[in-house]
């Protein structure tokens, strides 16, 4: 009958193996690998076999991946440790004597970088890929490696002195904190996915729109770029150039819902026209709050239409009341409506234009922001100040938006 060390660390083995099962590639505590170390010191080479053998056996009755792997695998941990237990036993040396912590952490690195050099080439071979290009430890896996090591020191330095109790104690503690991260990274991973389908929405929507105004995706492109780069000039931090940027990209996200007579700009517009027309910030805004992720865009989303002497809409919000970055999309808007080659208007030149941001600064527009787009376009060219050419494309950027919409961080 094994000793209850023996039936610790197989437990823990397990359960870590389970929990690992949905963590990202490059979570550094690994409490399988601690286990099995723990039996090189102090148990004997079949007890450091077992273990990892069982652990990974059990990974894959859950997992059912091919059998052919788990051998790899079986490979890459039983094999290493048990000649690491056969190695060290050779050397005799005492539980608590001051090298024999030290020795067995390097016994730890050396069964992980062997499993490398085990795995690596039979996972490569497996899936036909090159060996040479995947044999040894990569670099991004060295962080994790001085972990594990560390680790393997700290406990058996603890178990030691201490005995048992002490160590089923920090196995425990160290598998709370795994299930902890496997929470947490699948919680990331949900919000990833809910971030791609929602930007894949909104970005199906503004390319809707273009199919029925020509002049949709590139006028979004230009109020984007227009808007971030105002934000940066009056000296915004870099989340806010971003929230500008974003509500640029999505102001006119509402226009979705007007008809195609409007849309068209065919004809003289009757009441209900414009009803319609000065709900579209609104209608954004509901798209945007439905959709979820985008918090304070929907507000600027909302406000872009506002003006500084009251008299814009939806709600007829004054001066300070209208959101900062509302008031820079506006100016943005405005801006490259006057200038565009494809706007319903007289095109202006960026000095036409410019003189007519001027005339209504302080009544519809804030004055502060007109004056840092002309700072901005001070020296700029021809393509910068008329943004014929802005790529909505370019400008969404939709892989680092879904990655960005995931994180803590986001809007």
């Amino acid at each position: 009958m094994r000793e209850p060390l023996f039936y610790v660390l197989l437990s823990g083995a397990v359960v870590a193996r389970l929990l690992t099962t949905m963590l990202e590639h490059d979570i550094g505590v690994s409490a399988s690998f601690l286990c099995g170390m723990l039996a090189v010191g102090f148990l004997d080479p079949l007890a450091a076999f077992l273990i990892p053998l069982v652990a990974e056996g059990v990974g894959w009755l859950v997992e059912r991946y091919p059998p052919p792997v788990l051998v790899i695998n079986w490979a890459g941990s039983a094999a290493p440790t048990a000649l690491a237990a056969l190695a060290f036993e050779a050397l005799s040396l005492a539980h608590k004597g001051a090298a024999f912590p030290i020795v067995l952490a390097a016994f730890g690195g050396a069964v992980l970088i062997v499993n490398g050099f085990i795995v690596a080439p039979l996972a490569a071979m497996f899936h036909e890929r090159e060996v040479r290009v995947t044999l040894g430890v990569p670099r991004e896996l060295y962080p994790a490696l001085a972990i594990n090591i560390g680790l393997t020191a700290t406990l058996a330095a603890l178990y030691a002195q201490t005995g048992l109790a002490t160590i089923a104690f920090v196995i425990g503690v160290i598998l709370a904190f795994s299930y902890m991260t496997r929470l947490v990274v699948v919680a990331r991973e949900r919000a990833r996915q809910y971030a791609n389908l929602s930007w894949g929405v909104l970005s199906s929507l503004i390319r809707t729109l273009d199919e029925r105004d020509k002049r949709a995706a590139r006028h979004c492109a230009a109020v984007a770029k227009f808007s971030r780069d105002i934000a940066a000039r009056v000296g915004m931090n870099k989340r806010d150039q971003e929230l500008a940027h974003t509500a640029g990209l999505l102001h006119d996200i509402g226009r979705f819902a007007l008809s195609d007579r409007v849309m068209e700009r065919e004809g003289r517009l009757n009441e209900e026209d414009w009803t319609a027309i000065r709900r579209h910030p609104a209608i954004g805004a509901d798209l945007l709050k439905d959709v979820g992720v985008y918090g304070p865009v929907a507000d600027i989303v909302l406000c872009h239409h506002e003006r500084i002497d009251g008299r814009g809409y939806p709600r007829g919000l004054k001066g300070d009341d209208i959101p900062e970055i509302a008031r820079i999309v506006a100016v943005a808007e405005v801006y490259d409506t006057l200038t565009a080659p494809d706007t319903y208007r007289t095109q202006m030149n960026s000095f036409e234009a410019l003189t007519e941001l001027r005339r209504v600064a302080g009544r519809q527009l804030d004055e502060r922001y007109v004056e840092a787009l002309a700072e901005l376009l001070a020296g700029q060219g021809t393509e910068y100040r008329h943004a014929d050419d802005a790529d909505y494309d370019a400008e969404l950027d939709i892989e680092r938006r879904m990655n960005e919409a995931a994180a803590p961080s986001s809007f």
